[in-house]
């Protein structure tokens, strides 16, 4: 039986190079044994390492069946542009991935939009009407929060009370954002406009940059249309975005 995506699940802080050795072991570039290192020397026990391992797994190592496509093309990404973003790859698989993870992101994006930061206790407050008052769903939330952080895509104030926008980060190449487009649309799960789909909250640290349509038309996963009235939207081609 396919397992289901994952309700909350996003439930340990990750930090930047773990995704990065990941990355390399599923890429083929390392082998499993560096990033068990790495997990080993970072935790305090074996309980603590195997809930990052899980969420590891989930991102990079052993993706569920709906998203294979969508890692394999982040994968060959990594390996193949120079200096590939791996922040922006592991955002990209984590609201794919992870709804919870999503709407922390979308969230933040829609309190910071107007004047550049908001309050952790204000994103706390918007998680709880979704998920509930409880003490995981606080927790989870810092766990998202920080790895945001982390990831150098979102900013907090040293009595962490405050979160800002970062400037928005330029995706270094077509494939990028062509990916990241995908995953967002995964997320969504329908076809967006293009002026939606460029001004998601869930994107709020990334630019995708000009001539969008263009881009995003040269797509294999990804299909371009315009609708009745002339509006044009986007959608994936498959639902693995392949």
């Amino acid at each position: 039986m396919q397992a289901k995506a994952p309700q909350i699940g996003f439930d340990r802080f990750i930090r930047l190079d773990w995704a990065a050795a990941a990355l390399r072991v599923r890429s083929g570039a390392a082998d499993i044994g560096e990033l068990d290192q790495i997990l080993t020397e970072a935790h305090a026990g074996p309980e603590a390492k195997k809930k990052t391992r899980t969420v590891l797994n989930r991102l990079w190592l052993e993706p569920r069946e709906e998203v294979v496509g969508l890692a394999d093309r982040g994968v060959d990404i990594f390996a193949r542009v120079s200096n590939a973003q791996v922040a922006v790859l592991t955002w990209g698989m984590a609201i794919a991935v992870y709804p919870f993870f999503a709407k922390v992101a979308e969230i933040v994006g829609r309190l910071t939009s107007i004047q550049g930061d908001c309050t952790t206790a204000e994103v706390h407050r918007r998680m709880a009407e979704i998920y509930g008052e409880r003490e995981g769903t606080r927790r989870m939330t810092n766990m998202v929060l920080q790895s945001q952080v982390d990831w150098s895509l979102l900013s907090k104030s040293e009595n962490g009370k405050t979160l800002t926008r970062k400037p928005s980060m330029a995706l270094q190449s077509p494939e990028t954002v062509q990916w990241l487009s995908a995953a967002l649309l995964m997320h969504v799960g329908r076809p967006l406009g293009l002026d939606g789909l460029a001004g998601q909250p869930t994107m709020f640290p990334f630019s995708l940059g000009d001539n969008l349509g263009y881009v995003l038309s040269s797509s294999d996963a990804l299909e371009v249309r315009a609708d009745s009235a002339g509006t044009r939207i986007v959608g994936l081609k498959d639902r693995q975005g392949a």
